[in-house]
């Protein structure tokens, strides 16, 4: 998203937008806000209508692939398109990302720890990986398989956790 076409769309000028919001960064603070609503509206909100744990986990994962799927965003993955952009340059907009991919993989983990999943912190990053993974390789690749390979990848995941002890970690 660039400052022009933003100001192109909503048929303003590039004065006038940053009139608007004061800054660039204030712009996308603001953007990073609004894509981060529609994140907990179409994903998390949703899943917390299910049972902490288990079932909320598995419903987080599957929202989460079919968000991604769904390519509810042009460009695709919002934050996956800003995490790329700001992931090297300190500042205020890259700490929101970093504290919101944080949150969720927190999130994440802590359903986890609920469901009595070993390596919970684990499970949490493999769930983002693959999802952020499926979503490059759908895009980049227009590889049409992406998030059925992701969703199985996660549901055996999910099904082999269990709850007993890794062999050999007594």
């Amino acid at each position: 998203m660039t400052i022009g076409r933003l100001a192109g769309d909503l048929r303003m000028s590039k004065s006038g937008l940053f009139a608007h919001f004061g800054s660039k960064e204030e712009l996308q603070l603001a953007t990073l806000n609004a894509a981060a609503e529609r994140l907990f509206g179409e994903v998390i909100a949703p899943a917390q209508a299910e049972p902490e744990g288990a079932a909320r986990l598995a419903a987080y994962c599957e929202r989460y692939i079919d968000y991604l799927e769904r390519k509810v965003f042009a460009g695709g993955c919002f934050f996956a398109a800003a995490i790329s952009e700001f992931d090297d340059r300190p500042g205020v907009v890259r700490d929101a990302i970093r504290a919101g991919v944080r949150a969720w993989l927190s999130e994440l983990e802590r359903q986890a720890a609920i469901a009595g999943l070993r390596e919970p912190e684990a499970l949490a990053f493999e769930v983002y990986s693959l999802a952020l993974g499926a979503n490059a390789c759908s895009r980049l690749l227009d590889e049409g398989r992406a998030f059925a390979h992701a969703r199985a990848t996660i549901a055996r995941r999910l099904a082999g956790a269990g709850t007993s002890p890794a062999p050999g970690s007594r």
